[in-house]
């Protein structure tokens, strides 16, 4: 089944990438990259069409409920990744910065993305979770996930990188055939989008981003013992202490190996 999920996901998206793009650039849907290029942004939203082909795909041959909290997460931060995209402010960036707006009576739209998407976490984490510390790690480890790929998409293909480094490491070590094959229906969309992200032909955005960030959490927090988890979210909270404190582009760049990666394919 693995591979009649990856074929149906990746030749679907190719297939439907020109179309997506069309209706964003005649809708006017566009911003200015890193390079100063008009290009179409909300991108990311080219990913969900086949993503519920191919989870109807599963959900018919596996009696598991499962997919439907994979989805209520995916689809979920894709509305808020949309929201954002479309009328969020760029003058404000972090999860510090939107937080000090929170408090003194401004609410951006990242301030809201971060605060719906706790919600989110912890709905999920309530269902899959079995005491209240794992509850706990569970949430911030969902979240945390899914605003790593947020901190990445700053640069053409980079967000995508991450995740499909992530991705690939899952796919080998997660135990349950069912949810390789859950890593697979985004995965398969993710690369046949891939050149376009790559090439800065369009920007995946928020919409793009969220989802791929939480797909990576919901996996680890199903498939993980606590220890494992724990370790990983101890990981995230360094990353983001690090990257409201110095600028993540500039690590990169900085470093020889982390640069070639980052510079791959462009």
């Amino acid at each position: 089944m693995i591979y009649i999920v990856f074929l149906i996901g990746f030749l679907g998206t190719l297939l439907i990438t020109p179309y997506f793009k069309s209706l964003l650039i005649e809708s006017n849907i566009v911003r200015k990259n890193y390079r100063q290029d008009l290009i179409p942004v909300c991108a990311g939203i080219i990913f969900l069409p086949m993503v519920i082909i191919n989870s109807s795909i599963l959900r018919y041959f596996y009696e598991s409920n499962d997919i439907y909290i994979y989805l209520f997460g995916i689809m979920s931060m894709a509305f808020i990744g949309i929201l954002d995209d479309l009328i969020g402010d760029r003058d404000v960036s972090g999860l510090k910065g939107h937080f000090k707006s929170l408090l003194k009576g401004k609410l951006t739209t990242g301030g809201f993305k971060a605060l719906f998407g706790g919600f989110v976490a912890l709905l999920i984490s309530v269902n899959i979770s079995n005491n209240i510390i794992d509850i706990c790690v569970n949430t911030l480890l969902i979240a945390l996930c899914t605003n790593l790929m947020n901190l990445l998409d700053l640069r053409p293909g980079r967000a995508i990188k991450g995740y499909l480094f992530i991705s690939i490491i899952l796919l080998f070590t997660v135990p349950m055939y069912y949810d390789k094959v859950m890593i697979v229906i985004l995965m398969s969309n993710v690369l046949a989008y891939f050149k376009e992200d790559l090439k800065a032909n369009a920007m995946m955005g928020d919409t793009g981003s969220n989802v791929l960030g939480i797909s990576i959490g919901i996996i680890i927090a199903y498939n993980f013992s606590f220890m494992v988890r724990l370790c990983a979210l101890i990981l995230l909270i360094f990353i983001h202490i690090i990257t409201e404190k110095y600028s993540l582009t500039k690590i990169i760049e900085n470093n020889k190996l982390l640069n070639y990666i980052d510079m791959l394919g462009r």
